[in-house]
Formats: structure tokens, C-alpha cells, sequence
């Protein structure tokens, strides 16, 4: 929107950059901002809750382990290595049951040897020797027992009744972000998409699967699926029917979207699966960080797994968001595997001699160990991986959901009353009716700038700001008279006008004031069409 106040050229400069980078230029106008508020940061994502109970229990793992390590040497500080034999039964005498984080750690020993048949020395020492983090990650891909619990943690939160952890492979990555860049690496390295392929993506979404394909070293050509404000962000049959181009390689989608915040449908999900139908080769990847906030969600994965690749993260259910815990998951037969077995001979020839290095029988890796080869360039596979820290702390959340699930889950339930909360406090202060659809995470909203000026005053003010101003000029005045920074919903993706608001990262009371500090900006630009 926005802009004759004297900074016309700063605005169409920031307008050059991404929108997480146009938060950050807003948050240091904030902190000086006129009126001398606290600064509102509604921009960023990372929650402002923690779980407590699988970090409590990763601390006193380590001490578990230290205290093993001491067994074996111990010159001060200097201590030795961990045994495998009857490690379970020091672990049961060194927990007190009596204590709500040891209880935790030994119902999730008694749980994992009873519905995975593990034998407890065998999953204590991983763990131990996990938060330890005094081995590289072996498996380069993920730790052995690790990749059975996250699997049971997708199935139960993601699949919505359907069982594919046994078919399911996964690969822990530090967070999503490093799940996204792996993915469009290798895709592009096994010859899966290349610079001019058409790829479809639902918009608006989380900027790096706009900004990554344009880049020049992949150079790939984007269909939007675009999301409108009238069918509430929920992606329309029109849109999707757009893949049935037969030039279409791919399909990425975020769900529930972000910024839009919702679910796909059961139709939506139906029509994605008659497209696979129709067309086998389909490549999708879907990234369902937010599915935990939307009761009964149903991933694309469970719908059509052998031609998706999952992304998730642990950052936002468990505010994670600095610990980078994330993870892909593969189906052990997918579209990925058999597309790279039919390529023609001098690439797959080209493909051989690459993993050579890492396999005896390179044509037989499989896609998602091909990533993690190529996440450390092919010649440091041997010490690839998640840290093995990262993989116990996801192992913990996991196992923190799983031992809940039969009691109502009431983390998880916490959570999105947060957002829930938070979400409806923000659209009842701004006068608009909020969106109530099951499929809505609540997580962001999107706010029309432009619908709302039409709704509070008329549509010549409506045009008045279009006709008249940069589109970050609202952002701009925001930040530098009232600390309130939200973000360019443009940057995702959306129609000019469009701001995000996040959810997550404030106290429940500053919504109002969000709301209060919109409304009050958009009564100055009113004053300012008056009195021109």
C-alpha cells in the first residue's frame, strides 16, 4: 500500500526484498516507534510456549549419560564411554518413579519395548549415546529405533487413521527450512525437475517455495493455484484442475497453507488424488508443520504416499523453533525411485558414478538416502545426519505425544486453545467476522487492508489507498508510529492489501492492541483522503 510521508524511496526499496527480511527493517523502525509502545512483534511464526516435559527429560538423560561415561573413565572432567550391557537396569535404579520427568522417561522405556518389541538396552544406549552427542549419527539417515517412534508420532498426527509407518521412511533434517533447500537440491541432481520444467504451487505460501525455484540454478517455472480472501484461503477445484497440464512436473503445497492458515479438504484431497490417478509421475511435495492445530487433519501423504514427500517441524506444537527439528518422509515405493530408474542411460550412468562413494549399488540408493548424501555433497555422507541431540529431542516430543494420545492429548488440545484465543480476540477488536471453518489452524490470519478501509469507511477511501500509496507503506507507518509489526502478505504470495498476523509469538492481550493500532492507522489515512 502506501507511501507519500517521506519515504517513498525507502519503501520501494524494502519492496526489493523478502518479506521476512521487510519484517526485519520493520522491527527496528518498532523500536523507536512515536507514540513510545512496547514493540508488538506479529510478524514471525515461533510460538511463545514451550513443552517442558521432553525437555526436562533431555537433561536428566544427560546426566544419565554422564554418570554412565564415568563408569568407564574418569580423570575429572574426563570422562569415558557407555556400556550396552544392562544399561537398561542402571537407567530403571537411576530414574525415581516418584518424579513426574523420570516417570516420563520410564513409561516411554516400558512403551517403546512393548509396541515396537525394542529391546531396552538396546533403545536406552541410542538414547544415551544420542544426547551425549560423542558419535556421529548411525545411520547416516537417522538413528535405528529413533526412525520407528517418529514414524508412530506422523501416523498418529498426520494420516488421520491411515497406517503407513512401516512403509515410511524418514530423514531428520535441522527443521523444515533444511528439509525444503535438501529436496529442491536433489530433485534437481537425480534429473527429477530441471531449469524450465513447470511446477504448480499453492499460493499464498511460505516464501522459499516461491523464491528457491526461481533461482538461477534451477530456473523452474511457476503456476500459481491461487487462494482467494472470498473462499476463505481454502484452495478452489478451478485451481487445482490446473495441474492436469501434462507439462506440470510437480506440485507443492503448505497444509494447512501459511500464510492462509487452512487445511485442505476432504474435496481437495480427493481431487489430488484423481490427479495422481491421472497422472502417475505427479511429484508432490507437501510441507504439514501446522497439521497439529487442525482437528481430525488429514496430510496429502496418507492420501497418495507414493508420490509425496513430507515435510514437518517440531517447532511450532512444541516451540522448537530454535532447536531446528524437523524431518522428510518418504514412502519405501514412490514415484521418486521409479522416475530415476527410467531416466535415460547416460544419466543414470552420470547418477551411478555420483553416489558411487557412499553405496556398492548406487542405482538401487533409494531418493531419500540420495538426499541425505547430497545434503553434505555427496563426499561427507559418512558423517551426515541430523546431530544425533536433535534426533533425541525429537524422539522426546514424539514420545511425549504418543504417551498422551490415550488421555486426551491435552498438549496438544493447549495449544490450539492458544491460537484459538488469540485469533478470535483479533477479529472481534477489528470489527470483521472471523473465519470458523474446521480447516482453519488459527495459527496466522490474513487481514485485506483495503477490504477493511471499504468496510469501516467506503469504497472512494478503498481507492484512495490503492490510487495513492506504496503497497509497504502500511507496514511502514504501522511499525514507526504505534511498535506494531506485521507481515507483507505479498511476499507469500497474495493480492496487494493483504497482511499477516501471527498468532503465536505475542500474550493474549496484545491482539487487542494489534487490533487497536490497525484501526487507528487506517482513521489517519482517512483524515489524510478527507482533508486532501
Amino acid at each position: 500500500m502506501s507511501g507519500e510521508m517521506n519515504q517513498t524511496d525507502m519503501e520501494q526499496q524494502l519492496e526489493q526484498l523478502g518479506a521476512f527480511e521487510i519484517s526485519e527493517e520493520m522491527l527496528k523502525l518498532a523500536q523507536h516507534n512515536e507514540k513510545n509502545n512496547d514493540v508488538l512483534d506479529a510478524g514471525r511464526g515461533n510460538p511463545n510456549w514451550i513443552n517442558t516435559k521432553a525437555r526436562l527429560a533431555f537433561a536428566r538423560l544427560i546426566e544419565f549419560g554422564v554418570a554412565e561415561s564415568r563408569r568407564t573413565i574418569l580423570k575429572g572432567d574426563l570422562a569415558g564411554y557407555t556400556t550396552l550391557t544392562d544399561i537398561s537396569t542402571r537407567y530403571a535404579e537411576f530414574l525415581d518413579a516418584g518424579d513426574s520427568t523420570d516417570n516420563f522417561l520410564l513409561e516411554a522405556l516400558e512403551y517403546v519395548a512393548n509396541r515396537f518389541n525394542i529391546d531396552r538396552d538396546d533403545f536406552v544406549k541410542e538414547m544415551v549415546d544420542g544426547v551425549i552427542g560423542n558419535n556421529y549419527p548411525v545411520p547416516s539417515r537417522v538413528l535405528k529405533h529413533s526412525e520407528k517412534i517418529l514414524n508412530a508420532y506422523l501416523q498418529e498426527t498426520l494420516y488421520n487413521g491411515v497406517n503407513l509407518a512401516e512403509q515410511t521412511q524418514v530423514f531428520p533434517t535441522e527443521g523444515g527450512s533444511a528439509a525444503i533447500v535438501y529436496i529442491f537440491n536433489s530433485l534437481r541432481v537425480n534429473h527429477l525437475l530441471a531449469p524450465g520444467d513447470k511446477i504448480a504451487v499453492s499460493t499464498p505460501i511460505f516464501t522459499p517455495y516461491l523464491q528457491i525455484p526461481v533461482l538461477n540454478e534451477y530456473e523452474m517455472v511457476e503456476v500459481d493455484l491461487s487462494s482467494r480472501a472470498e473462499d476463505d484461503w481454502q484452495i478452489q477445484p478451478a485451481e487445482l484442475a490446473k495441474v492436469t497440464d501434462p507439462d506440470i512436473k510437480a506440485l507443492f503445497l503448505v497444509n494447512p497453507s501459511n500464510p492462509g492458515a487452512m487445511a485442505l479438504d476432504e474435496r481437495a484431497l480427493a481431487q489430488i488424488k484423481q490427479l495422481v490417478a491421472n497422472n502417475p509421475d505427479l511429484i508432490i511435495i507437501t510441507d504439514d508443520v501446522y497439521g497439529t492445530f487442525v482437528n481430525d487433519f488429514q496430510t496429502v501423504y496418507s492420501v497418495v504416499p507414493n508420490n509425496t514427500l513430507l515435510v514437518y517441524s517440531y517447532s511450532k506444537l512444541f516451540g522448537a523453533t530454535g532447536w531446528r527439528v524437523g524431518m522428510i518422509a518418504a514412502h519405501e515405493d514412490n514415484v521418486f525411485d521409479r522416475l530415476i530408474s527410467q531416466l535415460p542411460e547416460s544419466q543414470r550412468a552420470e547418477l551411478d558414478a555420483r553416489y558411487a562413494l557412499n553405496v556398492f549399488a548406487p542405482a538401487e540408493m533409494k531418493f531419500i538416502d540420495r538426499i541425505v548424501a547430497d545434503s553434505r555433497a555427496v563426499g561427507l555422507y559418512h558423517t551426515a545426519g541430523l546431530s544425533t541431540p536433535q534426533q533425541l529431542m525429537e524422539v522426546l516430543f514424539s514420545l511425549n505425544f504418543l504417551l498422551e494420545a490415550d488421555n486426551g492429548d491435552y498438549y496438544v488440545e493447549a495449544s490450539k486453545a492458544i491460537v484459538a484465543k488469540r485469533y478470535a480476540a483479533l477479529f472481534e477488536n477489528l470489527g470483521i467476522p472471523a473465519n470458523l471453518s474446521p480447516y482453519n489452524s488459527k495459527y496466522y490470519a490474513l487481514i485485506d487492508v483495503y477490504q477493511l478501509a471499504e468496510q469501516r469507511y467506503d469504497k472512494g477511501f478503498r481507492a484512495y489507498l490503492v490510487d495513492n500509496f506504496e503497497q509497504i507503506d502500511f507496514l511502514y507507518q504501522l511499525s514507526e508510529k504505534s511498535g506494531v509489526v506485521v507481515m507483507d502478505g505479498a511476499g507469500f504470495g497474495t493480492p496487494d492489501g493483504v497482511i499477516r498476523v501471527s498468532e503465536a509469538n505475542l500474550p493474549d492481550e496484545a491482539y487487542s492492541q494489534v487490533a487497536t493500532a490497525i484501526l487507528e492507522l487506517l482513521a489517519d489515512y482517512n483524515n489524510q483522503y478527507i482533508n486532501d
